[in-house]
């Protein structure tokens, strides 16, 4: 029991890490601070913040105004676990 709820934690970690990654690296080749971005998105610079250092389960609403707002799309991606 104990080492399912450890795999889900681990894997919620891993989920929003690779959330991380992707909305810096958009926010970064759009060449914006964090501030200008959460602006654009019409968030507050401080979810931004915790969206990028993985803190935050950012829900696929958040993401999709993130898509919307930028001219991108969201995709959502189902693959084999290790």
């Amino acid at each position: 029991m104990v080492s399912r709820y450890f795999a889900k934690i681990v894997e919620q970690e891993n989920i929003n890490l690779e959330v991380a990654v992707k909305v810096r690296d958009l926010r970064e080749n759009m060449s914006m601070s964090q501030r200008a971005f959460a602006n654009l998105i019409g968030k507050p610079q401080s979810t931004i913040a915790r969206i990028e250092n993985g803190s935050m389960n950012a829900s696929t609403k958040v993401l999709s105004e993130i898509a919307q707002a930028t001219n991108q799309r969201l995709t959502i991606q189902f693959s084999p676990a290790f």
